[in-house]
């Protein structure tokens, strides 16, 4: 009985997380940065979508940084980490702002792309990659001066799940822009 109360409660604050980081417009991005990223949070699952990544090769390096890649989906050439995660913006950030629009309960469902390094690398990618500091003292990568996120229902290299949420969440593709249609 315990088991399923649990499962009820993490179900309901991801969808409390998903309902806070929907809604409403922001900025898209100008420029298209390179990036590094950390490994994602996965704590749902969900179906997924047919995405192969180019040159993204799974490690299990939890903590180290990783250079950003392209790879093949079904929304086009995408952005994805070196585990082949997907990796998204968020339209309520604002470009070159140097902060997050996603917050507290929103970084459950969607952490952002981290990386141990200054200066992130990537193959592939045209945009220009920079970092932002996190609240917590990390950097989160940043492509053409907007932040970028995983999403957590993405539970393995391919997935696409984000994509679209709330009219708010985008993949981005090697330039540093938005892919809105797929």
């Amino acid at each position: 009985m315990k088991h399923h109360v649990s499962a009820g409660l993490a179900i309901l604050a991801l969808s409390a997380a998903l309902t806070g980081c929907g809604g409403g417009t922001g900025t898209s991005p100008e420029t298209s940065p390179t990036v590094t990223a950390g490994t994602p949070l996965a704590s749902a699952t969900a179906p997924a979508a047919s995405v192969s990544p180019s040159s993204a090769t799974p490690t299990s390096t939890a903590s180290a940084a990783v250079g950003l890649k392209t790879a093949s989906s079904s929304a086009g050439t995408i952005v994805v980490d070196a585990n082949g995660m997907s990796v998204y913006f968020f339209t309520k950030d604002v470009k070159d702002s140097g902060t997050s629009a996603c917050t507290d309960a929103c970084l459950a469902a969607w952490p952002p792309v981290l990386t141990e390094s200054a200066t992130p690398a990537a193959e592939g990618i045209t945009g220009e990659l920079g970092t932002i500091p996190t609240p917590d003292g990390k950097q989160q990568v940043t492509l053409n001066g907007m932040p970028l996120y995983y999403f957590a229902k993405d539970t393995k290299p391919g997935d696409v799940m984000g994509q679209g949420v709330n009219d708010v969440w985008y993949l981005a593709d090697p330039s540093g822009e938005m892919i809105r249609a797929m």
